[in-house]
C-alpha cells in the first residue's frame, strides 16, 4: 500500500512538473522580446536617420543622373546625403555632373571607397545600432547577386566556362565587396561579419525583432549553406529573433540580364528582393504588393505576379512577429505592365539604348537577330525610401499607368505613413536596370542614447 501511494505520489509531482515547464514555456514566449543594451541591431527604416548613403557610376549610358538628381534635391532638407565615389576622379566628374542639375557640394559629402557600383544598398554597409550609443555594420559577403550560380545555370554547369567568366570579374566583385567595410570604418562602426552572400535590397526589418526574407535570393546565393546555418547568421548580425520566409518575388525581377520571363516578355533584376514585393509599415503592419483579381488574366506578368503573391500572402496571414502576434497585412497594387518594344540586335557597349544583344541572354533563351521583343522594367510602389519626414515613391503616371491607381497608392502611404511628406519622382531609369529608388539609397541610423 505505502509502495502504492509512492508511486502514485511520484507520478503527481511528475505531472506537476510538465504542467510548471509548459506553462513557464507559454509564458516565456508571450512574453515581449526584448534586447540587452550591448546587442546590436537593424532598426526600422522609419526611426530617426542620421543620413542616406548613394553610389556613383561611371558609366553615364542608363541615364540614372537625373534620377539621383531628384532624390537628393527631395531629402536634403531633412537628412545628410553622403555619396561614394571609387576614385578622386570620378569624384570630381560627379560634382559637375550634379552642378548641372542645381545641386552644389554643400548638400552632400563625398567618400573615396573603391568600389565602382551604383546600387549601394546591396553591397554597401547595412547599419546597426545599440542602446549603449554605438554604431556597428552587419558586414555580409557580396557574390555579385549570386554570379557564380547564375553562370552554372547559363553554360549548364560547363566548369571551364563559369570559371573563366569568375576569374574576369574576380577583381570587380572583390572591391565592391569591401565597400561595406569602408563604410564602417568611415564612421568609426563595429563590423559584425559573416560569410552569408546578402545584399541589402533583400533585407526587411520591423526594428522590433522580426526580419523578412526571400528564399529565391538568399538560397540562390548560398548553395553551400544550411538553412538553419543561414538563420543563426542574420539572427546573430542583425539583432533579430523572428524570421520570415517568403517563397519568390515579382516576375519582373528575374535573376540576372537579360531574361526571357516568359514568350517574349524579357528584363532583368535581383531575382526577388524584398525590397521589390514586401515591406514593412511599422512593427506590426507590412505592405505586400498586390495584383487583384479583375487584373490577372491582362498580360502573362500579372498572372505569373498573381500567383506568387497569393502565395506570400498565405505565409503572411499564417506569420506571427517576435512576440507571437499576427500582422496587419496592406495589399499595395502594381503599376500597370509596362513595356518596352525592342529588337535583338548587334549593339556596341557605349550605346544608349534599351535594346538588347542576343550574347546578353541564356543561350537556352537567345532570341534570333531581329526578333521583336517586350522589356519589362523593375516596376514597383515598394520600392520607396522612407527617410527623415519624407517617403519617396516612384511615378508611373508618366508611363501610362493609371492616375487612379497611383492616387490610391498615396492614400495608402499617406495612412501608413502618416506626418511624413509622401514625394513621388520618376525613377523609370533605374526601373529598366533592375533596381529603384530604395536599391539607390542606404539609410545610417542616428545612435541611440
Amino acid at each position: 500500500m505505502t509502495s502504492s501511494i509512492k508511486i502514485i505520489k511520484n507520478y503527481m509531482k511528475q505531472i506537476l512538473a510538465i504542467i510548471f515547464i509548459t506553462a513557464l514555456f507559454y509564458a516565456c514566449k508571450n512574453e515581449n522580446y526584448e534586447r540587452t543594451a550591448e546587442t546590436f541591431y537593424m532598426p526600422a527604416e522609419w526611426e530617426p536617420q542620421d543620413a542616406v548613403w548613394m553610389g556613383w557610376k561611371e558609366d553615364t549610358t542608363k541615364f540614372y543622373f537625373p534620377v539621383v538628381a531628384d532624390i537628393i534635391k527631395s531629402i536634403t532638407p531633412h537628412v545628410k546625403v553622403k555619396i561614394a565615389f571609387d576614385s578622386d576622379s570620378l569624384m570630381q566628374k560627379g560634382r559637375l555632373r550634379l552642378l548641372q542639375y542645381g545641386i552644389d557640394s554643400t548638400m552632400y559629402r563625398t567618400y573615396i571607397m573603391p568600389g565602382d557600383r551604383y546600387w549601394i544598398r546591396d553591397h554597401g554597409a547595412t547599419f546597426l545600432v545599440n542602446a549603449k550609443g554605438k554604431l556597428a555594420v552587419a558586414d555580409f559577403a557580396f557574390n555579385d547577386y549570386g554570379y557564380p550560380g547564375v553562370l552554372k545555370d547559363k553554360y549548364k554547369g560547363d566548369m571551364d566556362s563559369v570559371n573563366f567568366y569568375l576569374e574576369k570579374s574576380k577583381k570587380g566583385i572583390t572591391r565592391t565587396g569591401m565597400v561595406d567595410s569602408l563604410m564602417a570604418a568611415s564612421e568609426g562602426a563595429v563590423r559584425l561579419i559573416t560569410n552569408v552572400n546578402h545584399e541589402g535590397g533583400a533585407t526587411e526589418v520591423n526594428g522590433a525583432g522580426t526580419l523578412i526574407l526571400c528564399e529565391a535570393t538568399v538560397f540562390q546565393r548560398n548553395p553551400n549553406l544550411k538553412k538553419e546555418y543561414i538563420e543563426a547568421e542574420f539572427k546573430r548580425v542583425l539583432g533579430v529573433n523572428n524570421i520570415i520566409w517568403m517563397k519568390q518575388g515579382l516576375a519582373d525581377d528575374p535573376k540576372h540580364f537579360f531574361r526571357r520571363i516568359t514568350a517574349n516578355y524579357v528584363g532583368g533584376g535581383t531575382g526577388g528582393h524584398t525590397d521589390e514585393f514586401v515591406r514593412f509599415a511599422n512593427p506590426t503592419t507590412i505592405m505586400l504588393a498586390w495584383v487583384d483579381e479583375k487584373e490577372k488574366n491582362g498580360n502573362p506578368i500579372n498572372q505569373m505576379n498573381y500567383k506568387r503573391m497569393n502565395e506570400n500572402y498565405n505565409i503572411l496571414k499564417n506569420a506571427k512577429d517576435q512576440n507571437g502576434n499576427s500582422f496587419t497585412i496592406i495589399k499595395v497594387p502594381l503599376p500597370d505592365l509596362i513595356t518596352k518594344k525592342i529588337i535583338a540586335r548587334k549593339i556596341s557597349p557605349t550605346e544608349t539604348t534599351l535594346d538588347v544583344s542576343p550574347k546578353s541572354f541564356f543561350p537556352s533563351e537567345r532570341p534570333k537577330l531581329g526578333d521583336s521583343l517586350l522589356r519589362v522594367p523593375a516596376a514597383s510602389y515598394m520600392n520607396y525610401l522612407v527617410t527623415n519626414n519624407v517617403v519617396l515613391l516612384p511615378s508611373y503616371t508618366a508611363m501610362g499607368s493609371s492616375k487612379q491607381k497611383q492616387e490610391n497608392v498615396k492614400a495608402i502611404f499617406e495612412k501608413a505613413f502618416a506626418g511624413r511628406k509622401i514625394i513621388f519622382i520618376d525613377a523609370m531609369a533605374l526601373n529598366w536596370w533592375g533596381g529603384g529608388i530604395h536599391c539607390s539609397t542606404q539609410q545610417q541610423p542616428k545612435r541611440r542614447n
